[in-house]
């Protein structure tokens, strides 16, 4: 498909449970309902496979290689339902990635899927050592900027959860020509928690001008509130904070070009780090 002016675009939220076939099924049914509303694009949360409540390391311990079962049926559900599937899953360490002394923690895979082909496989940068939580015990961090990738002519770059909380990585992500950036994530409740993503979201999308379209899982212990947040800072759409949602919203090369055009923040820079270029 060649270059869109509008793109329409879907979230979805939910609560993933311990069975990762169960989770495809999930999946499978939201990126149904996302191509019979005309989506193109899906983002969804943060560690996919399988989760366990409270239990920080059970989506680590239910970790598969890409080559595995759980990323076989992303890659099924994109190619038959016609969307791009955006969300991360906990992966297994390659054998290339294995060295004398070899760290045997997973990565935090954010990946993007279109018709049936991995298109990008991002390693989650900021690890959430914070709030009394201790991810890098389990899951080793990347050392690479998230990529930007093309859907249909659109520029999406992609960022995990606490990467959100950086704004450098969102920087990256504009200067290298995003516009849109899907954030997915396991956004944990607590005090002024829901704040804290709602205001940073706004803030990545304005300081950027970009959309940011921002998923986070939902349960007893993540908030949900996903949203799509337009380059303005603006909430387009917002889902709550009590249960499954799937929030969708048009995304505007129009209304994108006039935000970069009164308000050319990203052309007004005067300091430039050449780790965002």
């Amino acid at each position: 498909m060649g270059f869109l002016t509008t793109l329409a675009v879907a979230v979805a939220q939910f609560t993933v449970t311990r069975e990762p076939e169960r989770n495809l099924e999930i999946i499978d049914g939201f990126a149904r309902d996302a191509a019979a509303g005309g989506a193109r694009l899906l983002v969804l949360p943060e560690g996919l496979i399988a989760r366990d409540g409270d239990d920080d390391g059970f989506a680590a311990a239910h970790a598969q290689p890409l080559s595995g079962p759980f990323v076989s049926g992303l890659r099924r559900i994109s190619r038959e339902r016609g969307v791009a599937l955006l969300g991360t899953v906990h992966v297994t360490p390659e054998p290339s990635d294995m060295t004398l002394g070899a760290d045997a923690r997973v990565s935090n895979v954010f990946l993007a899927v279109d018709d049936g082909e991995i298109r990008a496989a991002y390693r989650k940068l900021h690890l959430y050592d914070a709030f009394d939580a201790r991810e890098s015990d389990v899951v080793r961090p990347g050392t690479e900027l998230p990529p930007v990738i093309d859907i249909d002519g659109w520029k999406v770059g992609v960022m995990t959860c606490y990467d959100l909380r950086f704004p450098e990585t969102a920087r990256s992500l504009a200067v290298r020509g995003a516009d849109a950036i899907a954030v997915s994530a396991a956004w944990v409740r607590g005090p002024r928690k829901e704040r804290h993503w709602s205001l940073l979201a706004a803030a990545r999308a304005l300081e950027n001008t970009c959309y940011v379209m921002a998923c986070s899982e939902v349960s007893a212990r993540n908030i949900g509130c996903s949203r799509i947040v337009d380059p303005m800072g603006e909430t387009l759409v917002e889902a709550g904070d009590d249960g499954p949602a799937l929030i969708t919203a048009d995304l505007s090369r129009e209304t994108l070009s006039s935000a970069r055009r009164v308000l050319p923040v990203l052309g007004n820079r005067r300091f430039a780090d050449p780790v965002l270029r």
